[in-house]
């Protein structure tokens, strides 16, 4: 089924501007927001097949107006890492980004998909909730809450509204997301999934939502000058109280091998498998109905001019370094054109350094400056950046086919690393919440010294008279 979405309130689904209708196998998306002369309705949508070629959209090695992004594929087969940034998204004022881990047989395929086709689904949720607030077609997405507004009732009602339409879109977006993989008929998703963080950035707003063990952080000024870290999503592992307690309710299992006491993980009640390393992902079937979720966290953040620069990267690169030192490397990189690549040869570095005998796990880093700054054109021809490595098509993005590279993905992969301090912490600190966003105790909730390393998916469901009965909860 087709989707539609226009932010013009003239625009329709049925038919072009030219009388020509639109073809509803089409996911298609409109764009608003401009301040050139008036554009049909046409001009607006385009195919989510013509996704490619929009200059705004970047999902391969290379940078934007004020962001860069890089990957590198690890050395346990196919990169299962996905990214993009997407600017003028829905308005001119508005950026989405998104980091995607993918993991199974078909990760690879999995997150490619949830990169292209989430913001799309979140495009036509925003117009939808904004259209039933403002009872038209027209989105009004250009609110910018200010922190120090004086008129603070008038502040909190708008931010609660603002709040309300991003939660609503991010988790009906993942939630259809998560359909479509369920339903999809060329993609096997039943052991196999993705993590998701994405972001929105819309003036001084930042709207976060997350699934998974990919991480989002910060770069921020305090008082003394100096550069901090700060962590803006958690690692939403099975060893949660929170997330163990759900798995639990649903008659999974949680528990660590033997061989690696600091790594819980989720298994099938009847079947030693497949050991899943995260307690939320897309796709990963074959446990949807025993705890494991796609219901994102989501949170909201005013920025403010101490804030620098946002980092999304995969837990390859959040293995070997810290919050700290990812910071410390994206401030300190000659170019910011240059900081995603500096970041994931760093992390590669870390990986030979503290894990000569391992295989580096896949690494995709989006490094997004908050001012909106980028280096000059002549900064990109400095760093590296090949022909070979970014095969472009007119608008500057990367082509890829649909299905990747030709070699066989690997089960054995993404990696992730954890503190056995980890596990010592009291469990109480992590606090419920009904909405799903995340309290405050749980930002500390992660790994980030190493001592261990292990794969995502131990192995595949050995399936004999339960498989039918699994199968037939997912139909």
């Amino acid at each position: 089924m087709g989707c539609c979405v226009s932010t013009s309130s003239r625009s329709t689904c049925s038919s072009r501007s030219n009388g020509d209708m639109v073809s509803p196998s089409c996911l298609e998306v409109g764009f608003c927001g401009q301040k050139r002369a008036r554009r049909t309705f046409s001009d607006h949508v385009i195919s989510l097949h013509h996704l490619p070629s929009l200059p705004s959209r970047i999902f391969t090695n290379g940078k934007s107006r004020a962001s860069c992004i890089f990957t590198q594929q690890g050395r346990k087969g196919i990169n299962q890492d996905a990214m993009i940034v997407w600017e003028d998204f829905m308005s001119e004022d508005m950026i989405f980004c998104g980091v995607f881990d993918g993991h199974g047989p078909q990760g690879h395929l999995v997150a490619r998909k949830v990169r292209d086709a989430l913001p799309v689904k979140l495009l036509s949720f925003l117009h939808s909730c904004e259209s039933k607030r403002n009872g038209s077609g027209k989105a009004c997405f250009k609110g910018n809450i200010k922190p120090d507004s004086r008129d603070s009732e008038k502040d909190c009602s708008t931010e609660d509204k603002l709040n309300s339409t991003w939660r609503e879109a991010f988790m009906k977006a993942y939630k259809a997301m998560d359909k479509e993989l369920r339903s999809h008929p060329n993609l096997d998703c039943f052991c196999s999934g993705s993590t998701a963080v994405t972001i929105v950035k819309q003036g001084s707003n930042l709207f976060m939502s997350y699934i998974g063990d990919s991480r989002a952080i910060m770069g921020s000024k305090d008082s003394n000058n100096s550069m901090v870290a700060i962590q803006l999503t958690v690692d939403l592992k099975p060893d949660l109280p929170r997330e163990a307690e759900r798995i639990k309710r649903c008659k999974g299992r949680v528990f660590a091998l033997q061989d690696e006491p600091e790594v819980p993980r989720v298994w099938l009640p009847f079947d030693d498998a497949p050991g899943l390393a995260m307690a939320r992902a897309f796709g990963d079937f074959c446990l949807k109905e025993y705890g494991v979720i796609s219901i994102p966290e989501f949170s909201h953040r005013l920025l403010t001019d101490r804030d620098q620069f946002i980092v999304l990267a995969s837990d390859g690169v959040w293995d070997v370094l810290s919050n700290e030192e990812v910071v410390e490397i994206v401030s300190s990189a000659p170019t910011r054109s240059s900081a995603a690549r500096i970041l994931v040869d760093s992390a590669a570095r870390e990986w030979k350094l503290k894990y000569p005998t391992s295989k580096m796990d896949d690494c995709a880093v989006v490094c997004l400056f908050l001012d909106g700054k980028m280096d000059s054109e002549s900064d990109y021809d400095e760093q590296g950046f090949s022909s070979a490595t970014i095969q472009s098509n007119h608008s500057g993005n990367p082509m890829e086919s649909d299905d990747g590279q030709k070699s066989e993905p690997s089960l054995q992969r993404n990696f992730t690393v954890r503190s056995s301090e980890e596990n010592e912490n009291d469990g109480a600190r992590c606090v419920e919440v009904e909405d799903g966003t995340s309290s405050a105790d749980d930002q500390n909730w992660s790994g980030l010294e190493g001592v261990t390393r292990v794969n995502s998916l131990v192995q595949l469901p050995r399936f004999s008279e339960e498989r039918p009965k699994i199968l037939n909860l997912l139909v």
